[in-house]
């Protein structure tokens, strides 16, 4: 079984571009968005996903992504809930681990978050000064939410 541990925060600075090590840009919608489980079609550059995610337990959930032809990823999108969230990613390495930073476009255009994936919850990081207030577990900033 495949198991997401992850926290989310908003971004209070754009600092984090100097940090940056690459950006791609992404195109994501879902098939379905209730609490128990989410399926999400994400175009990511020039390659296409299928993810399902479980309900979120505290900072954890089951996670399974495939890769899927781009083409049918094209497609897929058509058939999501609307609108598909728009976004660029930034990956930055800050002293032993890969922090995500969305810059969302569209309906959330002015919204940054930034998530690191953990080995474990009890995982200890160091946290960039770019980082801001801790929004693990609010709904409000689910990207599944965030296409409302």
């Amino acid at each position: 079984m495949a198991l997401e541990i992850e926290r989310k925060f908003l971004v209070k600075d754009m600092s984090f571009l100097n940090m940056s090590k690459s950006s791609l840009k992404i195109r994501q919608g879902y098939l379905n968005r209730i609490p128990e489980r989410t399926v999400r079609v994400r175009i990511r550059g020039e390659k296409g996903y299928l993810t399902i995610k479980g309900i979120n337990k505290g900072m954890t959930r089951k996670e399974f992504e495939y890769e899927i032809p781009f083409a049918d990823a094209q497609e897929l999108l058509d058939l999501c809930e609307l609108p598909v969230l728009e976004k660029e990613r930034y990956i930055v390495d800050y002293k032993g681990f890969v922090w995500e930073v969305d810059c969302f476009h569209g309906k959330n255009e002015g919204l940054v978050t930034a998530e690191i994936e953990l080995p474990s919850e009890d995982t200890e990081f160091p946290i960039p000064a770019f980082v801001g207030q801790e929004v693990t577990g609010n709904p409000d900033y689910y990207n599944s939410n965030l296409c409302k």
